[in-house]
């Protein structure tokens, strides 16, 4: 359990910016094995935005809240995942053969497709969780209890959290690293495929949150591993396989997927 720990850690050390104690170090055998608590250290990059959102629409507005939800993702992720996002989008935006592709996402400097792209997945998220508050009833008759009001908010943000991490995990296990072994600090943990035991503990963690919340919000998973197959056959087609660039950009997107698939089970389905 003592070492489980210290991989939990490490996760929590490679994936935020959250400050772990100086005896947690960037162990290779740590890290390969830090990919199985990525969802659920979702549960954490979500429920610090939950928090603050539920701060700042008590004391301002819902559409300051979730402004200040998304900043502190970022903030807690230091930006980790949607850089990646970026990159994609300028490599597979700019380039046209699999050496250029890899060329442009090693580049540090963000494109006009990164900018672009970034500009639309954060738009999208924004309106998409501008959504989420409208769809919860109780609100027209709140009670003290705030969490109990906004739990339909707070389970959709947890469960796109963790979900969307989950999903590269999965991705890893059917596709190739492409990667420059030399040029990656990724590729410790990007690079091991899970064995079964450790995938479906990662799986446990990504559908968790679902547990708690009608039945029907489970299709969520549906739009998410179709978005991921896509992605990774695209992936694959231009070059050959994955980076950690291309993970990140598959959390990003099955994120907005699952917050648009939750409204669309609210609204259509319930």
């Amino acid at each position: 359990m003592t070492k489980q720990w210290k991989i939990f850690l490490t996760a929590i050390m490679y994936f935020t910016r959250i400050r772990m104690p100086k005896s947690i170090g960037h162990e290779p055998g740590y890290l390969e094995k830090a990919a199985k608590y990525l969802p659920l250290v979702g549960w954490i990059v979500g429920g610090i935005s939950v928090l603050v959102f539920l701060v700042f629409s008590r004391l301002l507005s819902s559409d300051i809240g979730i402004l200040a939800s998304m900043i502190a993702g970022l903030l807690t992720t230091g930006a980790f995942h949607e850089d990646g996002f970026a990159d994609v989008c300028d490599g597979f935006g700019g380039g046209w053969t699999k050496e250029k592709i890899l060329l442009i996402m090693k580049d540090s400097r963000v494109g006009a497709f990164g900018v672009i792209g970034l500009i639309v997945m954060l738009g999208g998220k924004f309106l998409l969780l501008r959504e989420l508050p409208s769809f919860t009833p109780e609100l027209n008759h709140p009670v003290r209890l705030i969490f109990y009001n906004y739990r339909y908010f707070i389970g959709a943000v947890i469960t796109a959290h963790s979900l969307s991490r989950l999903m590269p995990v999965v991705a890893v296990q059917w596709m190739h690293n492409v990667t420059d072994p030399e040029h990656s600090k990724s590729k410790p943990v990007t690079s091991r495929k899970l064995p079964l035991g450790e995938l479906l503990l990662a799986i446990l963690f990504g559908i968790l949150p679902l547990v708690f919340f009608p039945w029907p919000f489970w299709l969520v998973i549906l739009p998410a591993a179709w978005s991921t197959y896509e992605l990774a056959k695209y992936f694959k087609k231009w070059i050959g396989g994955y980076t950690g660039d291309c993970l990140g950009a598959i959390q990003q997107v099955t994120e907005i997927t699952i917050y648009l698939g939750w409204i669309i089970v609210w609204r259509y389905i319930l």
